[in-house]
């Protein structure tokens, strides 16, 4: 096996291969750059064509290939994600078809509108399938990582304070509505939206799960959605009409989004970065702007740290605005 598939993993890799192209070994191996999940990720090449091998190596209660692979599935069954070879989830070991990524912000085909509506219809056609297996309530979720990061203390508390009490109240006045918990993908962000040229493809579903349908919709627009015609284009290519209560939602599940990633890229900020007094730093807006050139470095602690900051920030600023008042008074809180 090629030296850049970890030894304790061979034995599994030559089976996946084995009983997906008939040879034990792949032509060449090259490892590709992951995210936060801990999985390791390699482009390997079979008989000349480019394949992806996924190596699951961390398992927890949330990180769980069976969930994963099963909603994978379904997704590549939709035409919805890149075609699976082989999935193992006791091994975990996944191979499916390799797609050729072009950066969408810079090579999208089509005009900002464009791209909308084809993010839109692409969350409908994931939401509409077949349900993926259930997990938690979302927003439970999202307390638990919550209470992680409380205990980290990355943040001094006084800077936290209002963000979480403004939390609580749109926790204690958002409820899913009936019909909502859908198939999920619960992590649409940049690297798990690949564009090929010609369509769009949805990666990495170690998070997804059964949702509220607003968690993706959300996602989606805290990324293409500037304004409030954006959004609202959004809204209307997903539901075919665009309503008050669907405003509240999407405006209320923004904020939570925004919390969602600050909470979950500081768990990968090293031991070694000192405890931030204050949300203060490059705004959110900033960093997307630096990340679409290369300027901004979010592997590093640094870089990290000043992305939970500005994530934070973009939570509270969305709490803080009148909009958050009108959204709970529509949903009758």
């Amino acid at each position: 096996m090629p030296f850049d598939i970890p030894p304790t993993a061979a034995a599994a890799v030559e089976r996946g291969l084995t009983a997906a192209f008939g040879v034990g070994r792949p032509d060449a191996v090259k490892p590709l750059g992951g995210g936060l999940s801990g999985a390791r990720i390699f482009k390997i090449r079979v008989g000349g064509i480019a394949y992806l091998l996924r190596l699951e190596v961390e398992r927890d209660g949330f990180r769980d290939p069976a969930r994963a692979y099963a909603c994978m599935g379904v997704a590549a069954a939709g035409m919805l994600a890149p075609r699976v070879r082989y999935a193992n989830a006791d091994d975990g070991v996944a191979i499916m078809d390799f797609i050729e990524e072009r950066p969408l912000s810079l090579e999208y085909r089509g005009s900002h509108d464009d791209l909308v509506v084809e993010v839109a219809q692409t969350a409908r056609a994931l939401h509409g399938g077949p349900p993926f297996p259930p997990l938690v309530d979302y927003l439970d979720g999202v307390d638990a990582l919550i209470a992680r990061f409380q205990a980290r203390g990355l943040v001094a508390p006084e800077a936290m304070g209002e963000l979480l009490a403004l939390h609580g109240r749109l926790r204690r006045g958002y409820r899913t509505a009936p019909g909502d918990l859908v198939a999920s993908h619960n992590d649409l962000n940049p690297r798990n939206i690949l564009y090929d040229g010609a369509r769009l493809w949805l990666v990495d579903w170690e998070s997804a799960f059964l949702a509220d349908r607003y968690v993706d919709l959300a996602c989606l627009a805290n990324l293409f959605a500037h304004t409030q015609a954006d959004e609202d284009l959004l809204l209307a290519t997903y539901f075919g009409r665009v309503d008050e209560e669907m405003r509240a939602r999407l405006y209320l599940m923004r904020q939570v989004n925004h919390l969602f990633y600050g909470l979950v890229t500081a768990a990968g900020v090293g031991a070694s970065i000192p405890r931030a007094p204050t949300l203060d730093g490059p705004s959110l807006a900033q960093i997307h702007d630096a990340l679409t050139y290369g300027d901004f470095d979010l592997a590093s602690d640094e870089g990290r740290m000043a992305y939970v900051k500005a994530r934070l920030a973009a939570a509270l600023e969305g709490l803080r605005a009148p909009g958050f008042e009108t959204a709970l008074a529509r949903l009758g809180y």
